[in-house]
């Protein structure tokens, strides 16, 4: 369903709203070759025995055995994440990012990356990508550009209640006046010691806290935490909000007083070094929504090499973002044919 651009772009684009039906035509084709889709239903257990797992049990109380379970959760299932270490199966903590989302005009960013006034019916809507390392104190953190959307949207993404999380999006034709962009600073085991009594969920609870503090200082709704750039860096209150692309609405706050001391002194420190790498882009008219906190997953499940099976039970393979072995649509598609051609190897 998608155009046959995506076979030879450089940086292949099908558009937010193209997916729906995109979805749609994939769960068709798995149903046409014998496959079944199960909607409101999620699997609250499993029954493993003797290091194998048989069956999965659901919300509404199904069964369903199979010779193989492919766990391809997506980053933001932390139920799994819980019921797992419930269950006492092995997982583990991993590095990974979380910072905020910047917003500028598109009409800036076309004028900064192609050197005129304006862009013409020609070119696409410019994008960027920006990364550097900062020194906060002793440590160095790499404060970098993440899902870069031009011409599109901030939107709310946040999957439980009291909390605050943004990311981005672009519609197919990227028309949108806005560009924005995740920004955000690497998260190593290290900066989440104060979380230590929470084993291999450390930088979850690191990451939910954050969220529900974003929530909290923002109204406890879903308006965003929002602050114009310059004024961020100079640590202060934005007394008004440029216009936003993000429906539900924003609080002007302290940013600083939502995200640890070191992310806020990385993002200051990367942001100015960001503006004299794209002359224009550190301006006030910019401004920043919290939190971009759902990069990668904050857990991995551990598997074999070469099986892709779980190492402490066989016939489950964790696969894709949530499993932390993927970072977009791409790469998680991959990793799920290679999970299947693991399976049919060794069990079919």
């Amino acid at each position: 369903g998608a155009k046959e651009d995506i076979l030879v772009d450089a940086h292949p684009h099908i558009g937010t709203n193209k997916l729906p039906a995109l979805i749609q035509n994939m769960r068709e084709g798995i149903i046409e070759l014998g496959g079944e889709v199960h909607f409101d239903e999620r699997v609250t257990d499993f029954d493993i025995q003797f290091g194998e797992i048989k069956s999965v049990k659901t919300s509404i109380g199904n069964h369903y055995q199979a010779d193989g379970v492919i766990l391809a959760t997506g980053h933001s299932a932390r139920d799994i994440y819980y019921l797992l270490h419930q269950k006492n199966i092995l997982i583990e903590q991993k590095d990974f990012a979380l910072g905020v989302r910047v917003e500028h005009q598109q009409q800036l960013i076309d004028k900064i990356q192609y050197k005129c006034e304006q862009r013409g019916e020609w070119l696409p809507a410019a994008s960027y990508s920006l990364v550097s390392q900062e020194n906060i104190g002793e440590l160095v953190k790499g404060v970098f550009s993440f899902c870069m959307c031009p011409g599109g949207f901030i939107v709310p993404s946040a999957t439980e209640k009291g909390e605050v999380v943004v990311n981005g999006m672009s519609p197919s034709r990227r028309d949108s006046k806005y560009s924005n962009s995740g920004i955000v600073v690497q998260v190593d085991l290290s900066d989440t010691v104060k979380y230590k009594d929470f084993g291999p969920l450390a930088g979850l609870k690191f990451q939910e806290d954050i969220e529900k503090n974003a929530c909290l200082i923002a109204g406890g709704n879903q308006n965003a935490p929002a602050q114009r750039l310059v004024d961020f860096v100079n640590n202060k209150v934005s007394d008004s909000l440029p216009e936003t692309s993000y429906q539900p609405g924003m609080a002007s706050v302290n940013m600083s007083q939502i995200l640890p001391e070191y992310i806020s002194a990385a993002l200051k420190k990367g942001f100015q070094s960001f503006g004299r790498k794209m002359n224009g882009y550190f301006s006030n008219e910019a401004i920043i929504l919290g939190v971009e906190s759902r990069t990668s997953s904050p857990v991995r499940i551990p598997r074999d090499k070469e099986t892709l099976e779980h190492i402490q039970i066989k016939r489950l393979f964790p696969c894709g973002e949530g499993a932390g072995y993927a970072g977009g649509i791409v790469s998680a598609a991959m990793d799920g044919e290679n999970c299947a051609a693991k399976w049919a190897q060794k069990y079919s």
